[in-house]
């Protein structure tokens, strides 16, 4: 570009902005026009919210925040009844830590609660990770903003009541063989389509649905089941004209199909209708006059493809499904890794022995009560003035195939509630047993004084299920998490903290996962060998995304079993619009269609287990502060870096201010150096800040030959 060129396309980036600008005064307009309208529509004494929120595209909750007289009875009762008071408890986050902690210092012990707990709050819903994904939040109520306050086991009967499990519903080993399902794969950039050996080259027009499965059966009349895009997201084509990129891929998902309609299911296949994902959606589609049934998925859900061609990537899949059956001889590659991991892991329950009849389902109470109270990974950024504002360097280490460090041991059995009057009766022995057992806790946290360090336990953020990381000397609050992250707290190596029990809930350590795991880790090693050592640089390449799969399969078979509750979405005509179910929340429409989601809660899901995701969870959260190298005996993580230089955390990664020299030996959990930038760099403030920095630093250290 000259220098002509560059001011004539600052001209145009101006145009840009102004246009920008334009469009964003009239939006304000239009939704300040919409929402007087709302107002004069609630002064109707008759009017009712449902029938409010499809007219103005919004949910239901939307409108009552905009005219509180429409909120219905029921709720408006709830909110003013006054609640019993009741004793506090603790929060939940539990797995235990790679070898058995040492005993916690007295000082800093836990200590029984004696205070007053409040009533239970509600569990709002969240979108299930194989349902609906959320995409970029709406304008919501300033209530958002209020402190989020987590849930407690009600006192009494009606408390205990929930330590218990679902009649019937229980993990068994199938007494089926899973049918694999012929696949292609397309990239909708180049119309390069591979199957089998062959390869194909399509004109797929404008890369509509309608398109690509014309396009795919003209040359394969038969037999498709599954068509993986590996490159091309045609389902963000029309993304500029959608303020979220969710409503293109609503859009896309849900235009016009001749001789196609949206799938119903089959058979023992329940998956039906599709999955609106920002980024990796699936489609699914059924034959108006047969029976061929066809999904549409993204190969980012189960690795980054970055340059690799159709071929590469079913080479990839070839490999993948050669390692699995060494470990399982009906090993098949599902849809997902989330189905595949969970599939395999129904295989490995033993058919004799202590768990013969399988793994019980627990009540769904607690299983909301885990979903509420147990998060995922850490995603944390430090700023100034924590930090210092320009930063010597940044060093970025991630945990190579962390999760599966954490599966040894899980909980199993009848859980049993210890409540805060329970512990403090205990001796001093059977508290620290059950702290280093597999719990989850409700407890009442106090920072030191002296402490100047990072958090090291989760607290409620505001926000739908955010969480933050106190560090500030002599903050108090009340969480829930997982014996992993309690004995770190109590037994960190800088300073114990104080932490108050106040309820809990104990199951018997046992071993669910632990040979699941251990045959997708020889698998991970296995094809990470063949990527390090093969001489066909395809086939190398082939391999390494295939040991990514395995990873995608353990991490993402981990968060099946969580099991929030699910989101489901429909779409309705813009001429019956008052068939909109009444607790839905509008996500887009057009001149069509309205397309809507709602909460369905918990289904009957016989392999729910989120005291195992929680258990795990909680177990690499641990390991980001503190982990211990028994044959190095030595420890790494971010309590073993000088205060002031750990700059983020993002779920397995670390990003500090100077480079450690920590063992990594190529085994699950070893911290491995990612990204170096070895120049002064100013320190992010933002997500967005961190990531490009991220970036920056792993392709500096490729360049330099360092790292993986």
């Amino acid at each position: 570009m000259d220098a002509h060129s560059y001011n004539a396309a600052l001209t145009e980036l101006r145009t840009v902005r102004d246009e920008i600008k334009k469009a964003r005064a009239a939006l304000t307009k239009l939704e300040a026009d919409r929402d007087q309208r709302i107002a004069q529509l609630a002064a109707y004494g008759k009017a009712k919210a449902e029938r409010i929120a499809p007219a103005a595209g919004l949910s239901v909750a939307d409108i009552v925040a905009l005219a509180p007289a429409l909120a219905p009875e029921s709720l408006t009762a709830a909110e003013t009844a006054p609640s019993p008071s009741e004793p506090a408890m603790p929060t939940a986050d539990g797995s235990p830590a790679e070898t058995a902690p040492e005993p916690a210092p007295r000082t800093g012990a836990a200590a029984p609660a004696t205070a007053g707990k409040p009533s239970p709050p509600t569990v709002p819903p969240t979108p299930d990770s194989g349902a609906v994904d959320p995409g970029p939040a709406r304008d919501r109520p300033a209530a958002q903003d209020a402190p989020r306050e987590l849930p407690s086991i009600p006192e009494g009967p009606t408390g205990d009541s929930w330590f218990t499990h679902t009649p019937k519903l229980i993990s068994q080993s199938p007494n089926f063989t899973q049918q694999a399902r012929s696949t292609v794969f397309l990239d909708t950039d180049t119309g390069v389509l591979v199957h089998r050996q062959q390869t194909h080259h399509l004109d797929l027009g404008d890369a509509s649905v309608a398109a690509i499965l014309a396009a795919v059966f003209h040359v394969l009349p038969e037999g498709v089941e599954r068509i993986y895009i590996t490159a091309g997201d045609p389902w963000h084509r029309d993304a500029d004209r959608y303020p979220y990129l969710r409503d293109a891929v609503a859009a896309w998902l849900n235009a016009p199909t001749p001789g196609w309609r949206t799938d119903t299911g089959r058979g023992r296949d329940r998956m039906a209708g599709h999955f609106v994902h920002a980024r990796n959606p699936v489609g699914r589609y059924q034959r108006e006059n047969g029976e061929a049934h066809v999904e549409i998925r993204s190969v980012g859900e189960w690795f980054d493809v970055d340059d690799a061609d159709p071929a590469t990537v079913r080479d990839a899949f070839v490999l993948l499904w050669q390692a699995l059956r060494r470990h399982w001889d009906d090993a098949v590659i599902m849809g997902s890794p989330s189905q595949t991991g969970r599939d395999l892991w129904t295989r490995t329950i033993p058919q004799r022995g202590q768990h013969a009849d399988g793994f019980p389902v627990l009540s769904e109470e607690l299983r909301g009560l885990l979903h509420a109270t147990a998060g995922q990974g850490r995603n944390e950024l430090i700023t100034p003035p924590r930090v210092p504002e320009q930063l010597p360097q940044l060093v970025e280490y991630d945990r190579t195939f962390a999760y599966a460090k954490h599966t040894w041991k899980s909980p199993v059995g009848t859980p049993r509630r210890i409540t805060a009057a329970t512990f403090a009766a205990w001796s001093e022995k059977e508290q620290q047993r059950a702290l280093y057992g597999s719990g989850h806790w409700q407890v009442r946290v106090t920072v030191p004084d002296t402490w100047n360090h990072v958090g090291l336990l989760p607290a409620p953020a505001p926000g739908d299920r955010t969480w933050h990381y106190p560090a500030a000397p002599g903050t108090t609050f009340t969480t829930w998490a997982g014996g992993p992250e309690i004995h770190t707290a109590l037994a960190n190596p800088i300073q114990p903290w104080k932490i108050e029990i106040l309820d809990g809930i104990l199951w018997d350590d046992g071993k669910p996962l632990d040979d699941w795991a251990k045959k997708l880790k020889e698998t991970w090693t296995n094809l990470t060998a063949q990527a390090h050592f093969h001489g066909d640089p395809q086939q190398a390449r082939a391999a390494h995304l295939a040991s990514r799969a395995v990873r995608s399969i353990l991490l993402y078979g981990i968060g099946a079993f969580a099991q929030r509750p699910r989101m489901v979405t429909g779409t309705t005509p813009r001429a019956a619009e008052r068939d909109v179910p009444p607790d839905a929340e509008i996500i887009s429409f057009d001149d069509e269609l309205i397309t809507w989601q709602k909460p369905t809660g918990f289904s009957r899901d016989p392999n729910a287990h989120p005291e195992w995701a929680a258990a795990i969870w909680s177990g690499a959260r641990a390991a980001l502060l503190t982990q211990r190298h028994r044959d190095d005996n030595t420890y790494a993580g971010a309590l073993h870096t000088a205060p002031g230089t750990v700059i983020a955390f993002r779920t397995d990664a670390l990003y500090l201010t100077a480079p450690q020299h920590w063992p990594h030996h190529h085994q699950p959990g070893d911290y491995l150096l990612k990204g170096h930038l070895t120049h002064p760099v100013t320190a992010p403030t933002t997500e967005e800040e961190l990531l490009a920095l991220r970036d920056a630093g792993r392709a500096a250290l490729a360049q330099t030959g360092g790292g993986a």
